[in-house]
């Protein structure tokens, strides 16, 4: 169905009014109404017709949205959260939240998942204390967060490329330079294991999935190619699909780490790229050693130029 300007702005504002009253319950679909100058079932119409489902549906997912997140990063009690997500008893909200995730609050609380419910209309909540629409508008111009990350996971696939020219001896050799507390005494081995490992875990963080570390222990070169091969496009696939939406201020959450951590996405990027640049800054410098010079420093300053 086609929407007006004046349905959307409707929907807009109950979203807005929705977003002001979070942690007070439900806003008066009924009072909405009238503040608009709707009857009552002209406004379920136009909610219904714009977010793909009725004003009640809606906010009452936005609300449980909200609650899974104080669940899993929050000591609030359970019946504080439901009453804050509009229901009267601890045990309605037992139920509405079990249908929606499957599991009680409780079991929730022990081990969470992605807060974000099914929807038509890509309207969640945002954490710590928002509601986030889809984005408007569309990114054409090159991006240069996007282009950095491309350059780092081409860089990676060229440096594991030339790691198959090298000795077992040459892989596991120490490398003296290092930074406490990041990585004590790194191999040549070791940082181009992390370096695939790196985007690895952050894909199966971001599908809620766990990581084995033990994979990086003395890790084959072959066995980090296939790996790569795989991680490198989906990782990259990832942050292009966040970029062009507009979302690094998006947040997600890591159920696998204790405590359990919030992310957003552009801080995620950040923190990969600044340690990817470390450790392979240190791989470069390996090479170098044993006469691969070909990748030069791997400064992505020519190819951001290049794709100017």
């Amino acid at each position: 169905m086609v929407t007006s300007s004046i349905d959307t702005d409707t929907f807009t504002g109950f979203v807005e009014a929705i977003a002001r009253n979070l942690g007070d319950g439900a806003v008066s679909a009924n009072g909405f109404a009238a503040q608009a100058f709707l009857s009552r079932s002209h406004f379920d119409r136009v909610i219904r017709a714009t977010a793909g489902e009725p004003p009640a549906t809606f906010q009452r997912r936005v609300l449980l949205e909200r609650a899974a997140y104080q669940l899993a990063t929050s000591r609030t009690g359970i019946l504080d959260v439901a009453l804050e997500a509009g229901y009267s008893s601890h045990e309605a909200f037992v139920r509405a939240f079990r249908r929606a995730y499957g599991v009680n609050p409780s079991e929730w609380r022990q081990s969470p998942r992605q807060i974000k419910l099914p929807t038509p209309n890509d309207v969640h909540f945002h954490p710590p204390g928002g509601l986030r629409l889809p984005t408007k508008t569309e990114i054409t111009s090159m991006d240069l967060i996007t282009r950095m990350v491309e350059h780092h996971v081409w860089l990676v696939g060229e440096m594991l490329d030339r790691a198959t020219r090298l000795s077992d001896a040459q892989l596991d050799q120490q490398i003296d330079i290092s930074v406490e507390d990041v990585d004590e005494s790194p191999t040549l081995r070791w940082l181009l294991s992390r370096l695939v490992g790196q985007m690895n875990m952050w894909n199966n963080v971001i599908r809620d999935e766990d990581y084995d570390f033990a994979i990086e222990e003395h890790e084959s070169v072959g066995s980090m190619k296939k790996r790569f091969a795989t991680v490198g496009p989906d990782f990259l696939g990832e942050i292009r699909e966040v970029v062009g939406g507009g979302r690094l201020d998006e947040t997600f959450i890591d159920a696998h780490c204790t405590p359990v951590e919030v992310y957003t996405y552009g801080g995620m990027i950040a923190h990969v790229l600044n340690f990817a640049a470390f450790r392979r800054t240190l791989v470069l410098g390996a090479f170098a050693s044993a006469g691969i010079t070909d990748l030069g420093y791997g400064d992505p300053r020519k190819w951001v130029a290049e794709a100017a």
